[in-house]
């Protein structure tokens, strides 16, 4: 089966959600598929989608490049569940907490460290890494 075949489901997917500058090219046994989307939400149904076709993503077959559209200066949403998300003082989880932002909390975005930990600033002043995961543009 060709890989286009095996993952048409999800470039559909990525389509429909209207990821940016969707690439898709195949090398060497592997389907590498890039773009922006335009949300966590999409972003996170595009992973999900990916583990179903291929459960823990055993076959290595394919490498998604997906980014979340959100510039510095953006507006993003805290999507936590119901808890305050952790400010902390570096990108890690051994980073100190120093802040916290609530559930449904508006905070501004200072830099994209990497694709796991955005640089935020909430309006009380506080600044720090926060996980991406639960940060959505608006």
């Amino acid at each position: 089966m060709a890989l286009q075949d095996k993952y048409a489901e999800l470039i559909q997917a990525a389509n429909a959600a209207g990821v940016e500058n969707l690439s898709t090219a195949e090398k060497d046994g592997v389907l590498h598929i890039s773009g922006t989307a335009k949300s966590t939400a999409d972003y996170d149904a595009l992973w999900a989608l990916y583990d179903k076709i291929d459960p823990n993503m055993a076959s290595g077959d394919l490498m998604m490049n997906i980014d979340i559209k959100a510039d510095a200066g953006a507006q993003l949403k805290v999507t936590t569940d119901s808890t305050n998300l952790n400010i902390r003082s570096t990108p890690s989880t051994d980073g100190a907490i120093v802040g916290k932002a609530a559930h449904n909390e508006v905070v501004t975005l200072v830099e994209k460290t990497d694709d796991s930990w955005w640089k935020i600033k909430t309006a009380d002043g506080e600044e720090g890494y926060a996980y991406a995961q639960y940060l959505s543009p608006m």
